[in-house]
């Protein structure tokens, strides 16, 4: 029998097959490819600044090499295509008092995985295949999926990117109207070469439980072209079902204008989650008490002014219930659409958290300075639960990105990150972190 995280592969072949029985056809196919290599070389630095476990300092240094290959569809009205994306990471720094798994456990370390012996390995590949049919307006994708909906985010903040196989329909056949349905099977975290089962913080881990199936469904309304409302559901069998609203307007005002991101997650257990057995077993959730169970709300609030080059955002973020904010987690990092994840991976997404977002963001554009972006940000989180009492936390991030002009180094960037991470919480140390970015997306075709 095959296993769940292997369908979508076959299925992907399956419509890959398809596609080159219609050579007849193939015009489409062909004709509209197109074809890009990113080449991302990334460093990373964070010093542990408090807590006595090691390691104390992660440091690694990478070059990551991205080929994505994206086909048109056939001629005719159900058309077929591919998508592959080719994946290479190479160490050019690293050791094992610095890679971030001293134990030797299998989830990897900072960038890169991990050998038998907790150092990173040499380098790391991976192919996905992603077969595609198109009807009219409607789109199924088969394979590798690199999702972005506000239940489920794919990350892309290191050396290679979190990549998911499953199965996605996404349908603009009516107007105004996106409407999006599938399932994941697997997910192939940012420092590994190999799909693996899901789970959420607090089941993860190498001795975790996990699942198989996370069911998604969605719709967007373009109200008009200021206005986007939203509405997703997610759920992750055995572990937690997620409700999700979404409203983002943006006014224009005699002087700039205003965006409003509003967004509600209503998170609950399901399956096995949901039974004191099942918790027994593993299917547990992080978070202050009710043993595990998934029992979280999230409010949030976040509006931008801009002016010019100016950007200036304030936001605040309430959650309210017996456990963290689920998400998948397979323990080396992930993303989530909250406004609290920002660069450290705290997320400020702890049981009873209230946070107050800050930021401050300028494009140099205005001043004739083309490519050159910076952005501060400033969030303090408090009355976080726990056995101990109330607990808090802040972070302050710092980038400095610039994106070459010039017809000789188009395509080329550079990005700085710093980030400076305090808490109270007994189980997150604090941190410095300093990230760097150079990158360069050659066109291929």
């Amino acid at each position: 029998m095959l296993s769940c995280a292997f369908k979508p592969a076959v299925l992907g072949l399956s419509l890959l097959t398809l596609v080159t029985a219609q050579q007849t056809r193939a015009d489409g196919f062909i004709d509209d490819a197109k074809a890009k290599l990113d080449l991302r070389n990334v460093y990373f630095n964070q010093d542990n600044r408090s807590g006595a476990a090691a390691p104390s300092k992660l440091q690694e240094w990478g070059q990551g090499f991205i080929l994505n290959f994206t086909s048109g569809y056939t001629q005719g009205p159900v058309g077929f295509g591919v998508d592959a994306l080719g994946m290479l990471g190479v160490r050019l720094d690293s050791g094992k008092g610095t890679h971030g798994n001293p134990n030797a456990v299998t989830q990897g370390g900072f960038v890169f995985p991990s050998d038998a012996s907790g150092r990173a390995v040499d380098d790391f590949a991976s192919l996905g295949l992603t077969g595609k049919i198109r009807i009219a307006k409607t789109e199924l994708k088969a394979g590798t999926l690199l999702p972005k909906m506000p239940i489920l985010i794919y990350n892309d903040g290191r050396l290679l990117p979190e990549t998911f196989q499953g199965v996605q329909v996404t349908s603009r056949d009516f107007d105004h109207f996106t409407l999006t349905g599938g399932q994941v099977s697997a997910v192939k975290s940012r420092n590994s070469s190999n799909n693996e089962d899901l789970a959420i913080s607090g089941a993860g881990g190498p001795a975790g439980r996990r699942s198989n199936k996370f069911n998604f469904a969605g719709v967007d309304y373009q109200v008009d072209p200021s206005l986007l409302l939203q509405y997703y559901y997610g759920n992750l069998e055995d572990f937690y079902q997620q409700h999700f609203l979404g409203l983002v307007q943006t006014q224009q005002l005699p002087l700039g204008s205003l965006k409003t991101d509003l967004r509600f997650f209503d998170s609950t257990s399901a399956g096995l989650n949901g039974s004191l057995a099942g918790r027994q077993e593993g299917y547990v959730s992080s978070g202050y008490h009710n043993n595990g169970e998934v029992d979280n709300r999230a409010l949030a609030g976040l509006f931008t002014y801009s002016l010019g080059g100016h950007a200036l955002s304030l936001g605040y973020q309430h959650l309210n219930g017996s456990s963290d904010f689920p998400f998948l987690n397979e323990g080396d990092g992930s993303s989530t659409y909250l406004i609290t994840d920002r660069q450290t991976g705290a997320r400020f997404q702890r049981a009873g958290e209230n946070t107050w977002v800050g930021q401050y963001g300028y494009n140099f554009a205005s001043l004739g300075l083309q490519g050159l972006t910076t952005q501060v940000s400033y969030q303090r989180g408090g009355q976080i639960k726990s056995d101990q009492g109330d607990q808090h936390e802040w972070e302050r991030d710092l980038m400095i990105s610039y994106a070459f002009q010039g017809p000789m180094l188009r395509g080329f960037a550079m990005q700085w990150r710093n980030a400076m991470l305090r808490s109270s919480v007994p189980s997150q140390r604090a941190l410095d972190e300093n990230r760097v970015y150079l990158t360069y997306t050659v066109d291929l075709f």
